[in-house]
């Protein structure tokens, strides 16, 4: 076992290991082809230079204008259920000034790291939070629901404290009947985080944005006809949530 790494030689023999075990999880039935080893390791080396992936909306973000005299703008915060609406399935509000901030694979560390530039900055009259799955998953490392709990609320107090209304919603379900996904997603685990984000919601006036019960099926699973892997919604998906995301904005804009 190595014990002392320098330089040049420690990065690149971290991205080694990094791409090994990436691409042993690759491995699972189902899934589309593994991404190739040169791209792994330009992956991962973004990750190490940019964990939060601050520059994904870098450019975006600075030609975005200002909102407009009494534009409804709304920024969506997320990881990939977010990242993919509108982008590979669903239509994402048409013709509504809403602003999309997912970023596929992100726990609640990294949201919270971005959330100045990619909401704040941005303006908005509302913003829609969408996070905690991958920190279930384990996405960045163990950690604990606590721990997830006092990110989502460190950006619920940021955007209070910049004006900016807040809708919390909840951990979407998983289902194991396309792919394995309860295994790392526990539905305890989930359940238990939706309880929390629901009572925090409440005590503190924010709007509560309920996707996970709309998706159960008689079994307490997400819906078979509502996803393509048993963890991201597909079109039939996103038509179902869109109204339910448009009536709690309307909700937020509207509370005092």
């Amino acid at each position: 076992m190595l014990t002392v790494l320098h330089g040049n030689r420690a990065v690149g023999i971290a991205l080694c290991v990094l791409v090994l075990g990436t691409m042993a999880r690759a491995q699972v039935p189902n899934q589309a082809a593994a991404p190739t080893a040169e791209e792994l390791v330009k992956r991962q080396a973004r990750i190490l230079q940019d964990w939060p992936n601050l520059a994904r909306y870098r450019e975006e973000n600075s030609k975005l204008a200002p909102p407009a005299a009494g534009e409804n703008r709304v920024v969506f915060m997320g990881d990939s259920i977010t990242d993919n609406w509108g982008r590979r399935y669903g239509k994402f509000f048409p013709g509504k000034p809403y602003i999309n901030r997912g970023i596929s694979g992100q726990t609640t560390p990294q949201m919270l790291v971005r959330f100045r530039p990619d909401v704040i900055a941005l303006k908005p009259k509302a913003v829609v939070i969408l996070a905690g799955t991958n920190d279930i998953a384990g996405n960045t490392g163990p950690t604990t629901l606590e721990a997830i709990e006092d990110n989502l609320m460190s950006m619920a107090e940021l955007a209070k404290v910049h004006g900016i209304r807040v809708v919390l919603a909840s951990v979407m379900p998983v289902c194991d009947y396309i792919r394995p996904q309860t295994d790392r997603r526990p539905p305890e685990k989930i359940i238990a985080l939706n309880e929390w984000i629901k009572s925090y919601a409440a005590k503190n006036k924010l709007v509560y944005l309920d996707y996970y019960s709309a998706m159960l099926d008689d079994k307490q699973m997400l819906r078979r006809e509502l996803t393509f892997d048993g963890l991201h919604p597909n079109d039939a998906g996103y038509e179902l949530i869109a109204p339910l995301a448009e009536k709690a904005i309307a909700q937020a804009l509207h509370s005092r």
